[in-house]
């Protein structure tokens, strides 16, 4: 029996009715783009430039002049600003747009003070190899964002790994622009799955953090397209992100926060973008240029350094009645900010500050750590570790935790930073560990056998213990943060530790938690080395569960180890070591040939190669296809374990003009597909198929905007590194050009 309408439910549905067409933005049944320009059309000047400038700090926000910032935005901050986090813009009641509140980063929700669920650093997850990784964990952390009352994430950084002493390589998804733009993809479509605004950042080339905000860099268009953008390009149609950061660097001379070139010609014009392009916190020289050539809001005011309130009411407004800025764009920039708050659902699903599931996050983490840490190096098979009587754990507070990485990624730790007042204590400090401790870790894995620990300060101590264990592992770090660069070796008496444990007991394994990428003088002293790299809130327990076998490790590296300083591109780094803020100059030379692609150029044999990444069984290659239809390739391969144990096994595929500099190619070969799979000791996996982007086999044709492929043969090599592809099949192209607009 259909129950009676009553006369207020009448009234209700009418009134809700009545308000989608007189404020057409509410109407859920219109597209994002109807509802951004339906919500801008009903805005006043005011409002539409209270979309465009964003605050920080809400007591330094106090301090500016009442001109600047008027009293209402203060106040507005002051009461929706979450305390210790990266940025707040105001909400504009009057129309029901909400506030925007904003968070930091790809590894975690950063509040100081706030705990949160620390996933691996992105290099880790990287390692990976499988896209479901970094969304499994984009999701779980978007999910704690919005329960601490956030709608924006600072998350999706995709630069390549150009230089590898970059202090901020950890945040980033490795060295090859398809790698990258899966794997960023994947936490970016992962975040905005669950109603939230990510970003891609740092666009574009901010591959030094050594005088980041002062540094020029100068790279060929046709090497940017095919390397550092190219990474940016993938990322942004697998996952739509609604928001670019743009960079604090020059790039050929102009700020990237105001680079024509890279943010209308590139980004919104050819790719087609349709979000905004926000701010680094800092970057902004200009109200007129950044404005017109392409920013779309002026975010974390007052910070880092910002010398003048760019954006601001007064000084904006006075540029538009100057038309210095056509009113057009300031439409444009309010229409770009709006849209992805109704795309991605933040509009219609407001965030609810509630309970989080810690036990049930840091399962996820640490599920994410298991598939990423990567077994360099089993000599002898001595992992995993079986039958062994006593163990000695040597270094690193690994009685305590693992290392975390340093600046604005730095989360937290639910249960607190158990190794606290190491230096640097301040930024990009403290130095932070995750209380999650591999002795204690491998104790509860271990039972029966005796683990005992000693810190590695007294090397004749460390060997003592080691001497009197049946297996020594020591840990070693290298702590890398944002606004810093490093170096590739070892501080302290690390690597002189590893060599004496190593002489007390052949049986000596290494896990190293990094950054990126070390130098090992010790390698050819050690049987066994597995790289953590930062491996999050529950990385001891990964680190343990791979160790005893109770984990079959299946990361494989997203970055090229050089064997020695000599194989960098660039033998410094400008302006490293010196005070901030200092005019610095570098010419990347080496174009789009990054990381395995030097190494191919220059004949070079990597420490560990790109790809590289063993497993406590074997795996081969089978049913290898190749074939092309009207110039579009497809491959496909299965992978079968040969051994005796259940792993997951990794297909990467390259494809090799058979003369790449005739081809126009800047290296001899190019990563074009990867597929990972769990296979039964004996079996095989079913086969994939793929089709290969275009873009992976031509080159970038600056004169006319365009992609071309070169005929000629090609040979398609398959294997499991880019050192290790032992598998080919040619494949006969015709030439090819396309408009690299996106259609």
């Amino acid at each position: 029996m259909l129950k009676p309408i009553t006369l207020a439910a009448l009234l209700c549905c009418v009134s809700t009715s009545a308000l989608a067409q007189s404020q057409a933005w509410l109407d859920t049944s219109k597209s994002a783009d109807d509802r951004a320009k339906a919500a801008v059309a009903a805005m006043t000047t005011d409002e539409k430039m209270t979309l465009v400038f964003g605050f920080t700090d809400p007591d330094a926000l106090a301090k500016q002049p009442d001109d600047v910032v008027p009293p209402a935005i203060k106040a507005a901050v002051k009461q929706g600003h979450i305390k210790g986090s990266a940025g707040f813009v105001p909400a504009i009641p009057r129309l029901s747009i909400p506030v925007q509140t904003q968070t930091d980063a790809s590894i975690g929700v950063r509040v100081e003070g706030m705990p949160r669920t620390a996933l691996p650093s992105s290099l880790a997850t990287a390692a990976s190899f499988d896209p479901a990784v970094p969304e499994a964990g984009g999701k779980m952390i978007a999910t704690e964002a919005r329960a601490s009352g956030f709608n924006t994430f600072l998350a999706g950084g995709a630069n390549l790994a150009r230089e590898p002493r970059n202090g901020r390589n950890f945040e980033y998804v490795g060295e090859d622009p398809w790698l990258a733009g899966q794997m960023a993809g994947g936490l970016i479509n992962g975040i905005q799955s669950q109603h939230m605004v990510s970003t891609m950042k740092h666009f574009a080339v901010n591959d030094q953090e050594s005088q980041r905000t002062t540094v020029d860099v100068t790279i060929a268009p046709e090497a940017m397209r095919q390397s550092d953008l190219l990474a940016f390009e993938f990322v942004y149609e697998h996952a739509k992100p609604g928001s670019v950061m743009c960079s604090y660097n020059l790039v050929n001379g102009r700020w990237a926060c105001e680079n024509e070139y890279l943010l209308q010609k590139t980004l919104k014009q050819d790719w087609g973008f349709k979000g905004y392009v926000m701010s680094d916190w800092g970057a902004v020289h200009s109200t007129a240029d950044a404005a017109n050539y392409g920013l779309d809001q002026f975010t974390g005011f007052p910070c880092c350094g910002d010398k003048q309130p760019y954006f601001a009411p007064n000084v904006f407004k006075a540029a538009l009645d100057k038309g210095e800025i056509p009113m057009a764009r300031l439409n444009d920039m309010a229409e770009r900010i709006l849209w992805p708050l109704f795309s991605s659902g933040v509009f219609d699903d407001p965030v609810k500050v509630g309970p989080i599931d810690f036990k049930a996050d840091a399962d996820v983490s640490q599920k994410a750590a298991e598939e990423s840490l990567v077994l360099l190096k089993n000599d002898g098979n001595l992992l995993p570790l079986s039958g062994v009587k006593s163990v000695a754990m040597i270094g690193a507070h690994a009685d305590k935790g693992v290392m975390a990485g340093g600046g604005s990624s730095g989360v937290t730790p639910v249960g607190g930073n158990p190794v606290a007042g190491l230096e640097p204590k301040t930024w990009p400090g403290p130095v932070v560990y995750m209380p999650s401790s591999p002795v204690e870790a491998l104790k509860a894995e271990l039972p029966k056998a005796k683990i005992g620990f000693d810190n590695g300060d007294d090397i004749a101590a460390a060997v003592a213990l080691a001497k009197s264990s049946d297996v020594a592992v020591v840990f070693v770090t290298q702590w890398m943060g944002e606004g810093m660069d490093g170096t590739l070796e070892l501080k302290g008496n690390q690597d002189a530790l590893v060599a004496a444990v190593a002489a007390a007991n052949p049986k000596t394994i290494v896990v190293v938690e990094s950054g990126g990428a070390i130098l090992m003088p010790w390698k050819d002293k050690v049987p066994a080395v597995l790289e953590a790299f930062y491996p999050g809130i529950r990385g001891g327990s990964a680190i343990a569960r791979i160790l005893t076998g109770k984990v079959n490790p299946s990361g494989h590296l997203p970055i090229s180890f050089p064997a020695s300083n000599a194989q960098l591109a660039h033998d410094t780094i400008p302006g490293f070591g010196a005070r901030d803020g200092v005019p610095v100059h570098i010419t990347y030379d080496e174009g789009a040939a990054i990381g395995y692609k030097w190494y191919d150029v220059k004949g070079y044999t990597p420490l560990f190669a790109f790809g590289h990444g063993l497993s406590y069984t074997t795996f081969a290659v089978s049913d290898a296809k190749a074939s092309v239809d009207n110039g579009a390739v497809t491959v496909g391969a299965a992978i079968k374990n040969t051994g005796k144990t259940a792993g997951k096994g990794l297909v990467q595929v390259y494809i090799a003009p058979a003369d790449y500099k005739a081809a126009g190619w800047e290296a001899p070969k190019r990563l074009v597909a990867f597929h990972k799979d769990a296979v039964a000791p004996g079996g095989s996996s079913a086969a994939f198929s793929q089709k290969i982007d275009p873009r992976l086999l031509a080159t970038y044709e600056v004169a006319d905007n365009s992609w071309r492929v070169k005929a000629g043969t090609y040979h398609v090599l398959f294997g499991q590194a880019s050192d290790d592809l032992p598998v080919s099949v040619d494949v006969t192209l015709p030439e090819m050009k396309w408009s690299a607009v996106h259609k």
